[in-house]
């Protein structure tokens, strides 16, 4: 059906959300506008969905999250006698009306529905799946990308993203079903009252936050040391459970910012709610010049990522979360390691694209490293792979340079709660011995060697900027190239078709790549450095990802700024 058949049809059956019937009327007569809300349908694959809120097919609405609900209970409904799913959300605009509306549709195909009764973060809808033993969960959430987008996650049964292979098989359903006649719609509160729609209340929170009071590693760290923290949930759902964590441990000199205290899902005071970045974090920052604190923490709006800053000596200075995820793999292993509780064979997981600095951290403590594909659902994969086996108990640490840490199996995503609490922990422990963070990073730098991880992200908006971005990778692809900022490639890595090459004396030697598919390009140079190319599985972006080891700080900033130069050129950015 052409853009402006789909236009007409949604004046008609889009009625119930008058948002979309007023933007509907506004965009009468405008072409593009048209064109870019209807030429597509919103993807639907192992990341849920994700997109700019608003009328359309190629936008998240009411009806986008019904036809998307829809195809998962026919799929449950064909695979399981009683299937249920837990559904939360976040603080963005319209995440409470999604989670509602996705429950209504459970509901009315015979499918039972754990809905909580607030804004919750992501690591507990994980949790809430495995504690309910339901077979799927959906978490509302556009992570940390701005105000304009909302998404819809969805994970199995273990608690971890949904498998490719079935979210393959709900997008098969998906495409058989008319977005208006297809789907069936539940009275809410006749399915609260007969139980198909189950509220889950407050009692979650104890049972969650157990497991995640379970990872502590120095139980002593806050006995006689007095912390101060300043605290930002961004807007989102991190203030309640976070709070409570720290309240738990001991830890009462919390600083809260105000303006990002309660939800919001405006985000006025950072309109990229991305810990990862300074602007988000500027208002904790100013308030850390007043309050002096030993760390500041700031949750993303659906709170399984967190970033943080500290005192150098002169100012405070925000961690990676490369950094980050070194300093807590260094303390996890390092403190099991003489308190005699580490796990026999223990196993740390990060991401291809994450430093090269926990190589040698994990090698000092005997801690096998494995490496997978960018995306915490590979790291829950093989916390899977270990219960499978019955050896759930060697999973020591999971993280990625994008600010994502976990300790533990209780959940298989990523969890900025039980992050922040190992993370002021650590402080504790460190302060004991008169060590800042920031000592503690420079000590690990001078044992290890100067690592420097950057990132650039190019944006392409809308049906062209998809297009260009597909356009972009298939060059690369066909026309690698053999040297990058005067290095020349020694090795070069295609996830996207499982091959890879090394380059010795100009003779090509291939090689398998065992990993799944994925659309990922991989250069490592003749001086230790390398470049990764990947499109975001969320966001409408390229990222490239720069490492880059130095002789000190300025001579890895000076390689990561040719790297980049280079980069921008080869892909015709610059």
């Amino acid at each position: 059906m052409k853009e402006m058949q789909l236009y007409e049809l949604w004046k008609e059956k889009a009625r119930e959300d008058e948002d979309l019937v007023r933007e509907l009327a506004e965009v009468a007569g405008d072409e593009n506008g048209i064109y870019d809300r209807f030429y597509r349908e919103l993807e639907f694959g192992t990341a849920g969905l994700r997109g700019v809120l608003g009328a359309g097919s190629n936008r998240m609405n009411i009806y986008t999250v019904r036809k998307t609900t829809q195809g998962i209970a026919q799929y449950l409904k064909e695979r399981y006698d009683a299937p249920s799913v837990a559904i939360s959300y976040d603080s963005r605009i319209k995440s409470d009306l999604f989670a509602r509306e996705a429950a209504r549709v459970l509901a009315a195909n015979g499918v039972k529905a754990y809905l909580t009764h607030e804004l919750m973060p992501t690591p507990m809808l994980s949790f809430a799946v495995r504690d309910n033993r339901c077979q799927v969960g959906i978490m509302i959430t556009a992570s940390h990308n701005p105000a304009k987008y909302n998404g819809y996650k969805v994970y199995g049964p273990d608690g971890c993203q949904m498998t490719s292979e079935s979210a393959d098989a709900v997008y098969d359903i998906m495409s058989t079903l008319d977005i208006f006649s297809d789907v069936k719609i539940a009275d809410y509160d006749k399915a609260v009252a007969d139980g198909s729609i189950v509220i889950i209340g407050d009692e979650i929170y104890p049972r969650y936050l157990d497991k995640v009071y379970e990872q502590r590693v120095d139980l002593q760290a806050f006995e006689g040391c007095d912390v101060k923290v300043v605290y930002t949930p961004l807007n989102g759902t991190g203030n309640k459970p976070v709070r409570m964590i720290l309240d738990r441990v001991g830890l009462k000199n919390v600083t809260i910012v105000s303006e990002q205290e309660l939800p919001d899902g405006n985000f006025t005071t950072c309109p990229y709610p991305n810990p990862e970045i300074r602007e988000a974090l500027q208002l904790g920052l100013d308030l850390c010049e007043k309050v002096h604190p030993d760390i500041l923490l700031a949750t993303d709006p659906d709170a399984d990522r967190v970033g943080t800053a500290v005192y150098d000596g002169e100012k405070y200075v925000l961690l990676t979360g490369n950094e980050m995820g070194v300093l807590l793999l260094d303390y996890i292993a390092g403190c099991k390691t003489k308190l005699g509780t580490m796990p026999k064979n223990p196993i740390a997981v990060k991401s291809i694209v994450t430093t090269k600095l926990a190589d040698a951290v994990a090698k000092e403590y005997g801690v096998e490293l494995v490496e997978v594909l960018t995306g915490f659902k590979y790291i829950g994969e093989q916390i899977l792979h270990l219960e499978e086996k019955g050896e759930c108990q060697r999973f020591l640490f999971g993280f990625e340079e994008s600010y994502g840490y976990l300790s533990g199996t209780y959940v298989r995503d990523k969890d900025a709660v039980v992050a922040s609490m190992l993370i002021c922990e650590m402080v504790a422990h460190y302060k004991k011995q008169g060590i800042s963070l920031a000592q503690k990073m420079e000590e690990l730098y001078g044992k290890y060697g100067r690592y420097l991880n950057s990132i650039d992200n190019f944006a392409f908006e809308g049906a062209a900027g998809m297009q260009k971005m597909d356009e972009m990778m298939e060059s690369l692809r066909a026309n690698s190239p053999k040297e990058i900022a005067g290095w020349n490639v020694e090795r070069f890595v295609d996830y996207k078709r499982s091959e890879g090459y090394t380059l010795e004396a100009g003779e090509k030697k291939p090689f398998a790549v065992t990993l799944p598919t994925s659309n990922v390009l991989e250069y490592n140079l003749e001086n230790g450095s390398s470049l990764i190319v990947r499109p975001s599985g969320t966001e409408p972006k390229i990222k490239l990802y720069y490492t880059a080891k130095g002789a000190d700080l300025e001579d890895a900033k000076g390689i990561t700024k040719q790297l980049s130069q280079s980069a921008a050129k080869m892909m015709g950015l610059a």
